[in-house]
């Protein structure tokens, strides 16, 4: 063995110990740190020197760590912490954390029946959130590593339901079997366009039907029109829960549509699928389980670490077929596949440990408490955006997303200026909103309290003047 192997083996416990303090220090200072730490000017944050050669002794793990706390650290932002707002991004709970680090130490890849321990603890853990969720027994469910992949895996088994209907075998014979194929979807997310292209069905499939007047949901008449003209079968991506404003479809109408019209409906519920943990919210996401695939991301409001989200489907059949792995080391997929036949993945770390510690230890109150924080959060400050002079609201708080602008001249330079000045305390995104530049704050944290709430408000009002007189 090499000896800094051996050293660092040795000394092994004194070394975790080291990391743990190091992490235990890193969340202690969560609340003071610069949300987005400047990336010059100080010379504990100053850009890093041009990258160097892979050094051929490297010195071992405790000059990895030092180097890491001098260079690195001083420059992560806070997207672990409550103030975080932007994308839409969850922390760890400790005992997501917790379930992380197991994860690492234990080191399982658990896509296959015959080291069987890791495909039962996620089978149990799919079953946790299935419920949470709404869905019914008829739903199956795989961890994947994010919302795009999800989706990318519930079109693939759509794009396989296609070639079902059409009576060829995509998975088999290539996607050019099925000829021109057509998406519909009122407010799609980023990703679908992504997963399309990936998916050799095109950017170009993605067709946008009206959504209704000042909202972001479909408007299902539009939607039934565009079906009723649609050359064979159709793919139908609904929201529950767009980006910008948190709009849902109405689910139960267009799975009525899909009844009578013949389509595939696949459910972009990435965050707003925790909607259900709310009686004051669950009926936004009703119809949720008569969807065909669902995704819904988990390192969103679930708050276990990157990477983690979970896919649904009616169609566990169609999905092995398009994700088989035929290898005689394998074994036959059989009634009840290994996980290496349901995703892109022949491997993935044990993800679902992450959220299986989460859900034991919070259960369903517990993560509903956070949804509920979270939601009164983003009322409270929607309501303290509004009542500012220099800021408009652009949508009302429907769930945990805040989308506001400049009440006068809100380009996207001055929009960059406010959050620059900010993004000590705060960090949002910008976006764009009924052909507005806009900045959203989004509430998926579990540390998120109404003093940060209060904090992210007086910031921005004290920031304002400054961007009136650029």
């Amino acid at each position: 063995m090499h000896p800094e192997l051996a050293a660092d083996l040795d000394q092994l416990p004194a070394l975790l110990e080291e990391a743990r303090q190091r992490a235990v220090g890193f969340l202690a200072g969560l609340d003071e740190r610069p949300v987005i730490p400047p990336q010059s000017e100080s010379p504990t944050t100053a850009a890093p020197t041009a990258p160097g050669p892979l050094p051929e002794d490297g010195g071992g793990l405790r000059a990895a760590l030092a180097e890491f706390g001098e260079r690195w650290e001083p420059r992560l932002s806070a997207s672990a912490g409550p103030r975080y707002f932007g994308f839409v991004t969850g922390g760890a709970t400790p005992a997501a954390l917790v379930g992380d680090w197991l994860t690492a130490t234990a080191d399982q890849n658990s896509n296959s029946s015959l080291d069987p321990t890791g495909q039962h603890l996620e089978r149990e853990t799919v079953d946790w959130l299935r419920e949470l969720f709404g869905l019914s027994a008829a739903h199956s469910g795989t961890f994947v590593s994010g919302a795009t992949m999800s989706n990318t895996v519930g079109l693939a088994i759509a794009r396989e339901w296609l070639g079902e209907r059409l009576g060829v075998d995509v998975a088999e014979d290539g996607v050019a079997a099925l000829g021109r194929v057509r998406v519909l979807s009122g407010s799609a997310h980023s990703s679908i366009a992504k997963a399309l292209s990936v998916l050799g069905l095109g950017r170009t499939a993605l067709s946008t039907v009206p959504t209704l007047p000042g909202r972001e949901a479909v408007d299902v008449a539009a939607l039934e029109r565009a079906l009723a003209e649609a050359d064979g079968p159709c793919i139908v991506v609904a929201n529950a829960g767009t980006v910008n404003t948190v709009d849902f479809d109405d689910l139960r109408a267009i799975a009525e549509l899909r009844d009578r019209y013949g389509c595939w409906l696949h459910v972009d519920a990435a965050f707003g699928a925790f909607a259900a943990l709310s009686p004051l919210h669950a009926g936004l996401v009703a119809g949720l389980d008569l969807a065909d695939s669902v995704c819904v991301d988990l390192h969103k409001w679930l708050n276990v670490p990157y990477d983690s989200a979970v896919q649904f489907t009616r169609r566990r059949d169609l999905q092995a077929r398009v994700f088989q792995n035929a290898a005689a080391y394998l074994g036959p997929i059989g009634d009840h596949p290994d996980l290496v036949h349901l995703t892109p993945e022949n491997s993935h770390r044990l993800r679902a440990l992450a959220a299986w510690f989460t859900l034991r230890a919070y259960g369903r109150a517990g993560h509903r408490e956070i949804v509920e924080r979270c939601v009164a959060g983003a009322e409270a400050l929607g309501a303290a955006i509004d009542a500012t002079d220099g800021l408009r609201l652009l949508a009302p708080v429907r769930l945990n997303v805040v989308c506001f602008t400049l009440a006068e001249d809100p380009t996207p330079e001055r929009l960059a200026a406010l959050a620059d000045r900010i993004s000590d305390q705060a960090f949002l995104t910008p976006t764009r909103y009924a052909g507005l530049p806009a900045l959203r704050a989004a509430f998926s944290n579990w540390r998120t309290t109404a003093a940060d709430v209060r904090r992210t408000a007086g910031a921005l009002a004290a920031a304002l003047p400054a961007v009136k007189a650029d």
